[in-house]
């Protein structure tokens, strides 16, 4: 899958899913532009690269972001909405949690998503392009120990990805989600600490492993290729099987 001459914007990009997939964008020949509310590294590859520092939740900035983008790179093409938090010490049962770090979730997690999107839109009209939106197995099932602003911003994800795909495939413009499973990646650093816990994740997975940021590159790239030009509007689960489980 060859991106050359393209431009994608990729948030979440100092870590984790976010910044497997701008690696991977690089080494295919787009130029990224990586966001992040942290730091980000350099990277190198085919393309060039743009980190910048903001949060997704801030509207200024990431308009300004995509200025940014269109005047460095001459396009927009492609939107990888990788960025979120799940806060295992504040997000809890709708019926305890502090409504303030709701909020944050929501602003985060969601709000941020519509803010990238509605930056991203006019500048892919033109030419047409693909967004990727990563939302979570969570948003289809119920958990004994809820995170519940996490699975609801989660759950609106896929509807704002829908009715983007709908209203824009006249302009030529995909939009999917992935729903990982559970995966290896930063968000997940409590299994460092409790191996016992990612070693009984990882039993609970018909195919015996959790996932990587990498499995996740993998469909996001295939997501906005031309080998998925036919797909829109859709889900795409990475979990090994587990939500297959009856």
């Amino acid at each position: 899958m060859s991106f050359v001459g393209t431009t994608a914007v990729v948030t979440g990009g100092a870590g984790g899913m976010g910044r497997a997939i701008a690696g991977a964008l690089l080494s295919a020949g787009a130029n990224v532009v990586a966001i992040d509310a942290r730091p980000i590294d350099a990277m190198t590859g085919d393309g060039e690269f743009l980190p910048l520092t903001g949060s997704v939740a801030d509207w200024p900035f990431v308009s300004g972001a995509f200025d940014q983008a269109a005047t460095r790179f001459g396009r927009v093409d492609y939107l990888v909405n990788a960025a979120g938090v799940l806060w295992f010490d504040r997000d809890k049962s709708l019926v305890d949690i502090d409504l303030d770090a709701w909020d944050d979730v929501m602003a985060i997690n969601l709000k941020g998503c519509v803010h990238t999107a509605r930056a991203a839109v006019p500048l892919m009209k033109s030419s047409g392009g693909a967004m990727v939106h990563f939302s979570s197995i969570q948003a289809l099932r119920g958990d004994s120990a809820p995170q519940d602003a996490y699975q609801a911003s989660k759950a609106a994800l896929i509807a704002m990805s829908k009715s983007l795909a709908i209203q824009f495939a006249g302009s030529g413009i995909r939009s999917n989600c992935i729903l990982p499973g559970p995966t290896e990646s930063p968000m997940q650093d409590r299994w460092k600490a409790n191996p016992d816990q990612l070693q009984a994740t990882e039993h609970a997975v018909p195919l015996g492993r959790v996932g990587t940021v990498e499995d996740m590159s993998n469909a996001c790239l295939f997501l906005l290729s031309e080998k998925a030009g036919y797909i829109t509007g859709t889900e795409l689960i990475v979990d090994g099987g587990l939500t297959a489980l009856p």
